[in-house]
């Protein structure tokens, strides 16, 4: 399949500039992506839309991240990583994007049922039970960390932040996950130490800088607090 076929398809989707409110956006092109959607599945394998990321035009590399946001499986988790320091910072956001995407996407149709459900509901026992039944499915571990975090139970949060990222390391999500549950347990090193890895995972993920600067001040100042 032609590249250009790819671009036509997608530049039938509203224009998106750096700077733009991409939720506002996506509103706006809520029916084209659907259909843009429709067109990728029927005319592009997955492996296709991968070797696409490596185009040098950036319009091609957007629209192939894109694709995958919609399309994609876990089989293209690293290459769509790979995508977030793409020079283009369009395609970064595509693939930050695309990420949370395919990691709710990463087990089998059922169970990807099954997490959309329990986390609409604020379901403890539907995501335990999914991680018995899919024990390999990262998203539900960074979920049900997300799950314990908000109810002050951290160090379960942060037992489930590592087993997401030991299954998916290219989870920013969770290292930043467990960054926040260190810095509740005044664990400022520990903090730092996963606020960097998130960084380094996503570089989008600049709101961290502030953070991570303030720690590292903590610490050279003295700070005592726990690893």
């Amino acid at each position: 399949m032609s590249t250009p076929l790819l671009l036509e398809l997608y530049d039938r989707l509203p224009p998106l500039h750096p700077g733009d409110d991409e939720e506002l956006w996506a509103a706006g092109a809520r029916d084209a992506m659907r259909d843009f959607r429709t067109a990728m599945k029927e005319r592009y394998t997955e492996g296709t839309l991968a070797r696409l990321l490596r185009a040098q035009n950036e319009r091609t590399r957007r629209a192939a991240v894109l694709a995958l946001g919609l399309v994609g499986t876990m089989q293209s988790n690293a290459a769509v990583a790979g995508m977030l320091r793409d020079e283009d910072p369009l395609v970064q956001r595509f693939a930050s994007d695309a990420l949370w995407e395919i990691w709710f996407r990463g087990g089998t149709t059922d169970q990807n049922w099954s997490l959309q459900q329990a986390v609409r509901k604020d379901d403890r026992a539907a995501l335990d039970d999914l991680i018995a039944r899919a024990p390999e499915f990262a998203e539900v571990y960074n979920q049900r960390a997300i799950w314990f975090f908000k109810r002050g139970e951290f160090s379960r949060a942060v037992a489930d932040c590592e087993v997401a990222l030991r299954l998916n390391p290219f989870h920013f999500g969770a290292a930043a996950g467990l960054g926040q549950c260190y810095l509740k347990m005044k664990k400022t090193r520990s903090a730092l130490r996963a606020f960097r890895q998130a960084v380094e995972i996503n570089p989008t993920f600049d709101h961290l800088n502030d953070t991570i600067r303030a720690l590292e001040e903590a610490l050279d100042n003295g700070s005592r607090d726990g690893e």
